[in-house]
Parts: C-alpha cells; structure tokens; sequence
C-alpha cells in the first residue's frame, strides 16, 4: 500500500466544477481561462518559430531574448533591474514556478506563512518540501468596507524563528483584493526585522481595475532584494494552455530556484518562448489589458445587480465574488454544485481556497464567478441567474 504523501487532496474543485459543468452542458464560469483566442499575431509569431527552426530543447533558465524582455518590461513598469542572466528563469507556468521555488527554499520543519482564502497549490506544494503551512485570514469584507484586506499585524504575530517563506498572492485569487502603498510599507517592515523570504504570486499584475497601479514588490528595492517574484504570461495574453511563466529573484536565490527547476521540467517550449519575446517588443497588449477586463468586470457586475445574488467590488484579477445568501444557507460547495446543475452555470465556491473548506467560518456563502469571457458568455449567464 502507498503511503500518500498528500493524504488530504484529492480531486480538485476545479475538476470537479468543470467535469460537472461539461456534464450539464453548464456555462463554465468557474475555472479561470477565458473563452476566447489569443491574439492571431501571437500565434502566427509561434509558427514563425517553428519554421526558424526552434523546436529542440532551448538553455534551461528560459531563451535569452525572452528572459531580456522580461527584465525590461520589470524595469520600465517598477523600476527594478533584474538581470537577465542571473536573476531570471522562465517557467512551465506559474504553478511551476510557485512550486520550484517552495522546493528550493523551504526545509524539513520550516513554516510558511499563507494568506487565507489561498489558490490551491500553495499548500500542497508546502507540504511537498516538508514545510508546515500557517494559515492568516484575510479580514473579510464589512458593510462600510466591502473589501478583503490584509491585517498586517497578524502576519507579524504568525511569523516565529521557524518561519522560513512568507507567501503573498496579490491581484489575489480568489477575493481580487490588491495592495497599496501603505501596504507596501508593512511588508517592508516585516522583512527587515524578520529577515524572511518574500514569495510573491504576481500572476495578475496587469489585471488592476479603475486606475490603480499594480503594486509589485519590484517597486521596493528593500523587498525585491529578499523576494522571489512569480508572473504569468498566460494570464497576460490570453494563453493559459501554453503554460509560460517566470521567477525573478536575486542571483543566490536563482541559483537555487534552477537547481529545482533543470529537474522538475529541465526548460519550456521553445517556440512558445521565442514568440511570446517578439510579442513583448510591443506594450500595448498588457498596458491595455485592465481596460479590457474592466469592461467585462462591469458587465458581469451590474447583470449580477438585477439578480438575487449581491456581487462585491472587484479591484483585480479576472474574478468577481458574489453573496448567495439572498438565494440558499446551503453550504457553498452544495450551492455551486446546485448552481451547476439546476441553472447551467458553473461557479467555484470561495470555501474551497481554505485550509478547512467544511468549516463554518470557511463558508460565507460566497462563491467566484471569472469572467474572462466573451461578451456573449456572459450575457447568457447573466439570463440563466436572472431566474434563480
């Protein structure tokens, strides 16, 4: 018999929700990708690769012209210079990246400090590296305050001389709350009298609604200089399915993230990687990103308005969150399964992304809509929640 070394995971709800809505023929607006292409200058840039003849294993870190473009990109949007040759290693992915730099930092008996509600691979790849997550809730939205927010001060309490990582996550999925300066200024202070290392999820950074900057921990020399930084170009150009992302860290922090990373996927697609460097050469892509996404925030939001659900405000990400409990008491993994079947549209509930999903503090009744979708999508999910 097999001894599991993760005996609590199993299915996840993504799966789950998505096996469900295929089943159901249901709306999928659970699982985080959108609905629609790419732009058809991107995929004609990776054709153009494949016939310059990049189709053979590439240098381990990533290709040179991609992991220079990213450096520029960092370095015009928040002032930090990362070197490309040292201090950048492109990723099968952001949840590769998330998990190469868990091995490569943390050790037998660390602690690392999680932010609850958390996207699910945090923990497993915790426990993977035989670290012990500590879970800090974010406080949940108030009526005079509708919004996530981190409390800072419990992050300091739950850090102890066991603490190796601190792990951050912000656009954050599930909740789409973002930083701030003043926010900025806390992890700062927890850094310098701690001396812990700072894991900072960046997947959504160019997903910031309402003319607020991303707040990357790259706009503090004091933070980038202990923190591993993860971004993700497949929430970025619409290619989640092409698995490309990237760790930006100090050189000796690097070196070990590679020593992980040339075992775990050795390097990444070839011609995605020389395409996606060409594409980067033009900004407007990303810098027009929160425009596009805003429209579609708004659109789900005010159709959610007419229904009995009462959507929050979204300040990032794709991801919107909305109250049910106009609508059930049920539990919300019962509520989205129920949600599913009954009225063909798929949601994730929020209880899945903590530590302890039956709980009942893990359950507010609050369930994720994405809507990183066509117009249409969405617009017939909108019809389809107007009758529950």
């Amino acid at each position: 018999m097999v001894l599991s070394k993760l005996p609590d995971v199993g299915t996840t709800i993504f799966t789950v929700m998505s096996r469900l809505a295929t089943e159901r023929q249901a709306i999928n607006l659970g699982q985080g990708f959108p609905d629609f292409n790419p732009d058809s200058r991107l995929i004609a840039l990776v054709d153009e690769a494949m016939k310059a003849g990049h189709n053979q294993y590439p240098f381990m870190p990533g290709v040179a012209p991609l992991r220079q473009a990213i450096a520029d990109k960092i370095e015009t949007l928040y002032g930090h210079a990362y070197h490309p040759d040292t201090d950048i290693t492109v990723t099968s992915g952001a949840t590769q990246a998330l998990m190469t730099a868990i091995m490569a930092t943390v050790h037998p008996g660390d602690e690392v400090v999680v932010l609850e509600p958390c996207y699910d691979s945090y923990v497993p790849a915790i426990r993977l590296a035989g670290g012990t997550p500590v879970p800090v809730p974010l406080r949940t939205p108030q009526t005079d305050d509708p919004y996530y927010r981190v409390e800072w001060d419990r992050v300091r309490a739950a850090i102890t001389s066991r603490t190796r990582l601190l792990l951050i996550n912000f656009p954050h999925n599930p909740t789409g709350a973002v930083l701030n300066d003043a926010d900025l200024d806390a992890l700062e202070k927890i850094v310098s009298d701690t001396g812990v290392i700072l894991l900072s999820d960046e997947a959504y950074e160019h997903i910031v609604f309402d003319g607020v900057l991303h707040a990357s921990i790259a706009r503090r020399p004091a933070l980038a200089a202990r923190s591993i930084l993860i971004g993700s170009f497949g929430k970025t150009f619409h290619i989640t399915g092409w698995k490309l992302g990237y760790c930006c860290a100090p050189a000796a922090l690097t070196v070990e993230l590679r020593k992980v990373h040339q075992f775990m996927v050795f390097t990444v697609s070839s011609p995605m990687q020389f395409a996606v460097a060409e594409y980067l050469k033009d900004p407007l892509p990303y810098l027009n990103l929160p425009t596009f996404y805003q429209a579609k925030r708004d659109r789900l939001f005010e159709g959610l308005k007419k229904t009995r659900f009462r959507p929050l405000p979204s300040p990032g990400t794709f991801f919107l969150l909305a109250d049910y409990s106009a609508i059930s008491d049920v539990p919300e993994a019962e509520f989205a399964k129920w949600l599913t079947t009954e009225h063909g549209v798929a949601v994730i509930p929020i209880a899945a992304f903590y530590g302890k999903p039956d709980a009942p503090s893990s359950n507010r009744q609050m369930v994720r809509f994405c809507f990183a979708k066509q117009d249409a999508t969405l617009d017939t999910a909108l019809e389809r929640l107007q009758r529950v």
